[in-house]
């Protein structure tokens, strides 16, 4: 990459921008767990002049346990990572796994991942 690349309003990657701090929780745990963790990571990130984008997940299927905790799920997620954006006022990210989770994702998030997991999951990619 020889120039920066613009990806959200006001936040810039590459040659000459400072380093993208991508950060959260694994799982998204609680409404109050994941604003306190936004708020002390953009306190954080302020600090050091480094953009932040709020990243966590409202779904982790590839647990080792299936007994382990997956996250609230997509609608609960979502609201969640909602309340994020608009109450800590950064961006937030999340990642999809499933074709049907992309609309509505989309109408709250500001950058949807695909998990390394998935990547050759040709349907959803």
């Amino acid at each position: 990459m020889d120039r920066p690349l613009d990806l959200l309003d006001g936040i810039a990657v590459g040659p000459g921008r400072p380093l993208l701090l991508v950060g959260g929780p694994c799982v998204i745990e609680s409404p109050d767990h994941c604003l306190r963790m936004a708020r002390a990571i953009r306190r954080e990130a302020e600090a050091r002049g480094l953009p932040f984008v709020f990243k966590a997940s409202f779904d982790k299927a590839n647990r080792t346990s299936a007994e382990s905790f997956r996250g609230p799920g997509l609608e609960a997620g979502l609201r969640i990572l909602e309340a994020v954006k608009g109450e800590v006022g950064v961006p937030v990210l999340s990642d999809v796994h499933e074709i049907a989770q992309v609309e509505p994702a989309a109408r709250v998030l500001d950058i949807l991942q695909i998990p390394a997991f998935l990547c050759r999951q040709t349907d959803l990619i």
